[in-house]
Protein backbone atom coordinates (compact mmCIF):
# COMPACT_ATOMS: atom_id res chain seq x y z
CA UNK A 1 0.00 0.00 0.00
CA UNK A 2 3.19 2.14 0.51
CA UNK A 3 5.09 1.40 -3.15
CA UNK A 4 3.58 5.16 -5.18
CA UNK A 5 4.11 6.89 -2.56
CA UNK A 6 7.75 5.72 -1.43
CA UNK A 7 8.22 5.75 -5.04
CA UNK A 8 7.60 9.37 -5.43
CA UNK A 9 9.60 9.84 -2.26
CA UNK A 10 12.69 8.08 -3.93
CA UNK A 11 12.67 5.33 -1.26
CA UNK A 12 15.55 2.69 -2.55
CA UNK A 13 13.48 -0.63 -3.09
CA UNK A 14 10.23 1.14 -2.47
CA UNK A 15 8.11 -2.40 -3.87
CA UNK A 16 9.47 -4.57 -1.12
CA UNK A 17 8.53 -2.85 1.35
CA UNK A 18 6.40 -4.94 4.46
CA UNK A 19 5.30 -3.01 6.79
CA UNK A 20 4.45 -5.56 9.69
CA UNK A 21 8.79 -6.32 9.51
CA UNK A 22 10.05 -5.21 12.40
CA UNK A 23 13.50 -4.36 10.72
CA UNK A 24 12.17 -3.07 7.28
CA UNK A 25 9.31 -1.01 9.14
CA UNK A 26 12.68 0.97 10.91
CA UNK A 27 14.62 1.34 7.97
CA UNK A 28 11.67 3.06 6.29
CA UNK A 29 11.41 5.23 9.45
CA UNK A 30 14.62 6.21 10.09
CA UNK A 31 15.53 6.84 5.93
CA UNK A 32 12.38 9.51 5.94
CA UNK A 33 13.93 11.20 9.14
CA UNK A 34 17.36 11.35 7.70
CA UNK A 35 16.61 12.31 3.88
CA UNK A 36 13.05 14.32 4.08
CA UNK A 37 11.81 14.87 7.45
CA UNK A 38 15.20 16.20 9.15
CA UNK A 39 13.84 16.81 12.25
CA UNK A 40 16.67 15.93 14.19
CA UNK A 41 20.49 17.67 13.29
CA UNK A 42 22.30 15.08 11.06
CA UNK A 43 24.91 14.06 14.29
CA UNK A 44 21.93 13.64 17.21
CA UNK A 45 19.17 10.57 15.01
CA UNK A 46 18.78 8.32 17.74
CA UNK A 47 16.23 6.47 15.53
CA UNK A 48 19.10 5.93 12.90
CA UNK A 49 20.64 3.29 14.79
CA UNK A 50 18.02 0.44 13.88
CA UNK A 51 19.59 -2.31 15.40
CA UNK A 52 19.64 -0.23 18.89
CA UNK A 53 17.55 -2.20 21.84
CA UNK A 54 16.31 1.49 22.69
CA UNK A 55 15.28 1.81 19.40
CA UNK A 56 11.58 1.50 20.37
CA UNK A 57 11.75 3.99 23.11
CA UNK A 58 13.78 6.54 20.62
CA UNK A 59 10.71 5.82 17.72
CA UNK A 60 8.26 6.95 20.98
CA UNK A 61 10.29 9.92 21.64
CA UNK A 62 10.55 11.03 18.33
CA UNK A 63 6.71 10.59 17.65
CA UNK A 64 6.02 13.09 20.24
CA UNK A 65 8.63 15.38 18.29
CA UNK A 66 7.00 15.28 15.28
CA UNK A 67 3.35 15.25 17.19
CA UNK A 68 2.13 12.13 15.32
CA UNK A 69 -0.75 11.28 16.35
CA UNK A 70 -1.18 7.72 16.11
CA UNK A 71 -0.73 5.18 18.86
CA UNK A 72 1.70 2.73 19.54
CA UNK A 73 2.09 -0.71 18.95
CA UNK A 74 -0.19 0.22 15.43
CA UNK A 75 2.64 -0.35 12.94
CA UNK A 76 0.76 0.14 9.55
CA UNK A 77 -0.79 3.24 10.65
CA UNK A 78 2.21 4.57 12.43
CA UNK A 79 4.29 4.13 8.82
CA UNK A 80 1.54 5.40 6.60
CA UNK A 81 1.52 8.54 9.02
CA UNK A 82 5.36 9.28 8.69
CA UNK A 83 5.11 8.70 4.49
CA UNK A 84 2.43 11.20 4.41
CA UNK A 85 4.17 13.51 6.54
CA UNK A 86 7.47 13.41 4.22
CA UNK A 87 5.28 13.91 1.22
CA UNK A 88 3.88 17.20 3.09
CA UNK A 89 7.26 18.14 3.71
CA UNK A 90 8.42 17.32 0.01
CA UNK A 91 5.58 19.25 -1.48
CA UNK A 92 5.64 22.86 0.50
CA UNK A 93 9.58 22.33 -0.64
CA UNK A 94 8.55 21.96 -3.95
CA UNK A 95 4.98 23.57 -3.99
CA UNK A 96 5.77 25.70 -7.17
CA UNK A 97 6.88 22.89 -9.40
CA UNK A 98 4.40 20.32 -8.60
CA UNK A 99 1.77 23.13 -8.56
CA UNK A 100 2.71 23.26 -12.23
CA UNK A 101 1.39 19.60 -13.23
CA UNK A 102 -1.54 20.18 -10.54
CA UNK A 103 -5.11 18.95 -12.31
CA UNK A 104 -6.17 22.59 -12.02
CA UNK A 105 -3.91 23.89 -14.09
CA UNK A 106 -3.72 20.45 -16.49
CA UNK A 107 -7.37 21.10 -17.64
CA UNK A 108 -7.08 24.83 -17.93
CA UNK A 109 -4.44 24.35 -20.63
CA UNK A 110 -6.17 21.04 -21.97
CA UNK A 111 -9.33 23.34 -22.81
CA UNK A 112 -9.18 24.64 -26.48
CA UNK A 113 -10.18 28.81 -26.50
CA UNK A 114 -13.05 28.74 -28.37
CA UNK A 115 -13.66 31.90 -30.14
CA UNK A 116 -17.77 32.44 -30.71
CA UNK A 117 -19.20 33.12 -34.03
CA UNK A 118 -22.03 34.66 -32.12
CA UNK A 119 -21.42 38.72 -31.40
CA UNK A 120 -23.56 38.21 -28.07
CA UNK A 121 -21.30 35.56 -26.46
CA UNK A 122 -18.63 38.34 -26.70
CA UNK A 123 -20.65 41.04 -24.74
CA UNK A 124 -19.57 42.44 -21.37
CA UNK A 125 -22.92 42.75 -19.36
CA UNK A 126 -21.65 44.25 -16.76
CA UNK A 127 -20.15 47.47 -18.94
CA UNK A 128 -21.22 50.69 -19.27
CA UNK A 129 -21.58 50.89 -23.15
CA UNK A 130 -24.07 47.65 -22.62
CA UNK A 131 -26.16 49.47 -19.95
CA UNK A 132 -26.67 53.02 -22.18
CA UNK A 133 -27.58 50.62 -25.56
CA UNK A 134 -30.44 48.43 -23.27
CA UNK A 135 -31.45 51.73 -22.08
CA UNK A 136 -31.98 53.37 -25.91
CA UNK A 137 -33.52 50.20 -27.49
CA UNK A 138 -35.92 50.92 -24.27
CA UNK A 139 -36.72 54.37 -24.74
CA UNK A 140 -37.66 53.50 -28.05
CA UNK A 141 -39.59 50.71 -27.69
CA UNK A 142 -41.39 52.94 -24.43
CA UNK A 143 -40.23 50.77 -21.64
CA UNK A 144 -39.69 51.93 -18.10
CA UNK A 145 -36.11 50.46 -17.34
CA UNK A 146 -35.24 49.21 -14.55
CA UNK A 147 -32.45 49.37 -12.73
CA UNK A 148 -30.80 45.95 -13.78
CA UNK A 149 -30.12 46.00 -17.39
CA UNK A 150 -30.57 42.16 -17.74
CA UNK A 151 -34.54 42.58 -16.68
CA UNK A 152 -35.27 45.55 -18.87
CA UNK A 153 -33.55 43.41 -21.80
CA UNK A 154 -35.93 40.64 -21.42
CA UNK A 155 -38.95 43.05 -21.47
CA UNK A 156 -37.52 44.24 -24.46
CA UNK A 157 -37.51 40.51 -25.67
CA UNK A 158 -41.00 39.96 -24.88
CA UNK A 159 -42.42 42.78 -26.45
CA UNK A 160 -40.35 42.38 -29.84
CA UNK A 161 -41.27 38.46 -29.93
CA UNK A 162 -44.60 39.52 -29.34
CA UNK A 163 -45.59 42.37 -32.13
CA UNK A 164 -42.48 42.33 -34.26
CA UNK A 165 -42.87 38.67 -35.17
CA UNK A 166 -43.03 37.53 -38.65
CA UNK A 167 -46.60 37.21 -38.35
CA UNK A 168 -46.98 40.80 -36.78
CA UNK A 169 -45.17 42.48 -39.25
CA UNK A 170 -47.09 40.86 -41.92
CA UNK A 171 -50.48 41.30 -40.60
CA UNK A 172 -49.99 44.16 -38.39
CA UNK A 173 -53.73 45.26 -37.99
CA UNK A 174 -53.89 41.50 -35.72
CA UNK A 175 -51.68 42.37 -33.35
CA UNK A 176 -52.43 46.15 -33.35
CA UNK A 177 -54.43 46.58 -30.15
CA UNK A 178 -58.18 48.45 -30.50
CA UNK A 179 -60.94 49.15 -28.83
CA UNK A 180 -61.06 50.76 -25.38
CA UNK A 181 -58.89 50.19 -23.02
CA UNK A 182 -59.65 47.91 -20.09
CA UNK A 183 -60.58 50.06 -16.54
CA UNK A 184 -58.82 48.27 -14.41
CA UNK A 185 -58.69 50.80 -11.39
CA UNK A 186 -62.43 50.83 -11.65
CA UNK A 187 -63.18 46.69 -12.25
CA UNK A 188 -60.05 45.19 -9.86
CA UNK A 189 -61.74 46.08 -6.61
CA UNK A 190 -60.63 45.52 -2.68
CA UNK A 191 -57.19 47.48 -2.92
CA UNK A 192 -56.78 50.09 -0.53
CA UNK A 193 -53.35 50.73 0.35
CA UNK A 194 -53.53 54.56 0.53
CA UNK A 195 -50.76 55.46 -1.93
CA UNK A 196 -52.55 56.38 -5.55
CA UNK A 197 -48.97 54.71 -7.60
CA UNK A 198 -48.71 51.40 -4.84
CA UNK A 199 -52.34 51.33 -5.85
CA UNK A 200 -52.66 51.01 -9.57
CA UNK A 201 -49.33 49.53 -9.55
CA UNK A 202 -51.18 46.17 -7.37
CA UNK A 203 -54.18 46.09 -10.11
CA UNK A 204 -51.20 45.83 -13.00
CA UNK A 205 -49.56 43.38 -11.11
CA UNK A 206 -52.78 40.73 -10.26
CA UNK A 207 -53.85 41.48 -14.24
CA UNK A 208 -50.63 39.85 -15.17
CA UNK A 209 -51.30 37.29 -12.76
CA UNK A 210 -54.75 36.58 -14.28
CA UNK A 211 -52.93 36.13 -17.88
CA UNK A 212 -50.40 33.95 -16.65
CA UNK A 213 -52.95 31.61 -15.25
CA UNK A 214 -54.45 31.86 -18.33
CA UNK A 215 -51.44 31.25 -20.52
CA UNK A 216 -50.76 28.29 -18.31
CA UNK A 217 -54.21 27.04 -18.61
CA UNK A 218 -54.40 27.25 -22.51
CA UNK A 219 -51.03 25.09 -22.50
CA UNK A 220 -52.47 22.78 -20.15
CA UNK A 221 -55.25 22.06 -22.26
CA UNK A 222 -53.38 21.69 -25.55
CA UNK A 223 -51.61 18.85 -23.68
CA UNK A 224 -54.48 17.18 -23.17
CA UNK A 225 -55.62 17.40 -26.31
CA UNK A 226 -52.79 16.59 -27.86
CA UNK A 227 -52.62 13.07 -25.89
CA UNK A 228 -55.87 12.51 -26.09
CA UNK A 229 -55.37 12.40 -30.23
CA UNK A 230 -52.30 9.90 -29.25
CA UNK A 231 -54.68 7.87 -27.36
CA UNK A 232 -58.09 7.96 -27.77
CA UNK A 233 -58.15 7.14 -31.04
CA UNK A 234 -61.39 6.44 -32.43
CA UNK A 235 -61.44 4.54 -35.72
CA UNK A 236 -63.52 1.24 -35.56
CA UNK A 237 -63.10 -1.30 -37.51
CA UNK A 238 -67.06 -2.23 -39.09
CA UNK A 239 -65.36 -5.66 -40.23
CA UNK A 240 -65.22 -7.20 -37.12
CA UNK A 241 -68.86 -6.17 -36.05
CA UNK A 242 -71.33 -8.60 -35.54
CA UNK A 243 -74.85 -8.65 -36.26
CA UNK A 244 -77.25 -11.13 -34.41
CA UNK A 245 -76.32 -14.26 -32.76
Amino acid sequence: MFKRKLSALQYPNFDAVNATDEKQFRKVIAWLEENKIKKYKSNNRPISDINSSNWKKSFEQYKKDVSCPVKSNLTIEELDWFVNFALDIEYLKNKSKYDQHSLAVLKSTSIPNVVADNPLDCLDFASKDFKTGIECIAQMLKISPHPNPLVTLKACSKLICSRFNQNAIKNPNDYIIKGTAFPFEDAIKGYELGDVVLQKAAKCLRLLYIQNLRELQTQCNESIVSVQNMTANPKTDTKLGKVGK
